[in-house]
């Protein structure tokens, strides 16, 4: 889609990591989906006192997307704040992978700017999904 597009779904994940809930990491992620509907959908992680029980960005991003009727992730952007960057963790990629093909771009970003892009398939090489079940 494009620079703008990306710009746009930056500035969304920004938004989205400024209202985190991470009283006991610190560490603040948001998460901004383009569905196939062409909209953004956005999430941040919520840590709750039982943790780890908490919410990543992506999965709070990916359940607004289903919730609105999108069910087709066609790029993502991850941002953090990190000296390395902030991808995806494991189980996040794989619940990436319910919805998205091995070629969805995943960015991964700072507040700054897009620092890395990626496919799904570089993330989660020879992946398990609804493809493989009967």
């Amino acid at each position: 889609m494009g620079k703008v597009m990306t710009d746009k779904m930056l500035q969304a994940a920004c938004a989205a990591r400024d209202k985190a809930h991470a009283p006991y990491s610190k560490f603040k992620v948001g998460a901004a989906i383009r569905g196939e509907s062409g909209r953004i959908f956005t999430g941040c992680n919520v840590e709750n006192a039982a943790y780890p029980e908490g919410w990543c960005a992506e999965t709070s991003a990916i359940a607004a997307m289903v919730l609105a009727g999108d069910t087709n992730i066609m790029e993502v952007l991850v941002v953090g704040v990190s000296p390395e960057p902030v991808t995806p963790c494991g189980g996040c990629r794989q619940r990436i992978r319910e919805f998205a093909t091995a070629f969805t771009p995943i960015h991964i970003a700072s507040p700054e700017g897009v620092q890395q892009t990626v496919t799904l398939s570089e993330l989660l090489p020879h992946s398990f999904g609804p493809d493989n079940l009967p």
